[in-house]
């Protein structure tokens, strides 16, 4: 017997509802004393939320230069595993002032990673900015700045997938 049609995905937040926040967070990161010269987007989770916000950050007068961290730490499971890295940062790196944006911060274990290796590359400052935190109290990263806090619930839309599916979906919602 065939599983029936998936249901469809909740709605936690709507394309206006993110526009809205990524605004704010555009004019909050502006707003530091030591601004970011360079991002680096975690592939692949981040890559919408990286675009949405690079765009905000520009109307705010921060034009960044942009390096892709390629970081998997899901692959096609619900659980994470272990960190590999696809692409890592660069000698363009040292003496930068790094903005680090990621999709979701769950255990921190993938901004962990993330901040380490930029750090090792020689980056003089690093910032960490998310779509979504899960504010969990045992995660090993926080970020600086935060779209929306969340609960523990599995998130997909907006650049975040379920082993694959609803990455393109223009809400963040959930299964």
């Amino acid at each position: 017997m065939a599983d029936g049609p998936a249901a469809a995905p909740q709605i936690l937040f709507t394309p206006e509802e993110i526009a809205r926040r990524i605004e704010a967070m555009a004019r909050e990161i502006a707003a530091v004393p030591q601004k970011p010269d360079i991002a680096m987007p975690i592939l692949v989770g981040g890559f919408v939320f990286a675009a949405d916000l690079l765009r905000a950050l520009s109307r705010q007068g921060l034009d960044l230069a942009v390096e892709m961290l390629w970081l998997r730490s899901y692959g096609d499971k619900r659980v994470a595993s272990a960190i590999s890295m696809i692409a890592g940062p660069s000698e363009q790196i040292a003496g930068r002032h790094v903005l680090v944006i990621d999709g979701v911060l769950d255990a921190g274990r993938t901004v962990k990673k993330a901040v380490s290796l930029i750090e090792a590359a020689g980056a003089a400052s690093v910032r960490v900015a998310v779509a979504l935190d899960k504010e969990r109290p045992d995660a090993v990263a926080r970020a600086d700045h935060v779209g929306f806090a969340i609960g523990n619930d599995f998130v997909i839309g907006y650049g975040m997938d379920d082993a694959g599916a609803y990455r393109s979906l223009p809400y963040i919602g959930k299964v």
